[in-house]
């Protein structure tokens, strides 16, 4: 069997380099960390491997990252407790108010269709009333006395303008018979 053997600097170049992109990844996972608290965002593992852009194989196999992601689930565990308790007081009491509101609204629209629904019921018994009240002799009678009435808008509608006209030439005639008298009196007044 023939093996070849890495020399010792190219391993201890790999070893090296392996060594600074871990450090770089345990870097952005505790960036990722500290971000996510100032958010106040939930973390957790998926979360933190999201941010740093790291596997959670590697979150789970590097010893330094298990025990970050562990201490920063833990540490914000009471802190976090009140928060998440505040948070479902507020909800509840915007809950409870929406509830209250609706509950008026429901209340108001109940009154509102009762209201409408009486008044639907008085309108349909006026329509009844009126269907039932004429006859074909009334509807003629009524037909014939609305024919008259027009013809009569009509006359008098005729006779307002005649006399209008009148009245306006009459005017023209006094006008123009003022006139006259004040000239003839001009002229006896006059030289």
């Amino acid at each position: 069997m023939n093996t070849a053997t890495v020399p010792e600097p190219r391993t201890a170049a790999a070893l090296a380099a392996r060594r600074r992109k871990t450090e770089s990844a345990l870097e952005r996972v505790h960036q990722a960390i500290t971000r996510l608290r100032r958010e106040k965002a939930r973390v957790s593992a998926a979360a933190i491997a999201r941010r740093a852009d790291v596997s959670r194989t590697f979150l789970y196999d590097n010893p330094e990252a298990r025990a970050a992601v562990a201490a920063a689930m833990e540490q914000p565990g009471e802190r976090r407790s009140l928060m998440l308790a505040e948070q479902d007081d507020e909800r509840e009491a915007t809950w409870r108010e929406r509830a209250l509101n609706a509950e008026e609204a429901l209340k108001a629209a109940h009154t509102e269709i009762l209201t409408q629904r009486t008044r639907i019921g008085e309108l349909l018994g006026q329509i009844r009333d009126l269907q039932a009240e004429w006859t074909q002799e009334a509807v003629q009678r009524i037909t014939t006395e609305n024919t008259t009435l027009k013809q009569r808008v009509r006359q008098l509608t005729t006779d307002n303008r005649t006399l209008d006209e009148r009245l306006k030439a009459a005017r023209s005639n006094l006008r123009f018979q003022d006139r006259r008298v004040a000239d003839l009196e001009a002229r006896i007044a006059g030289p």
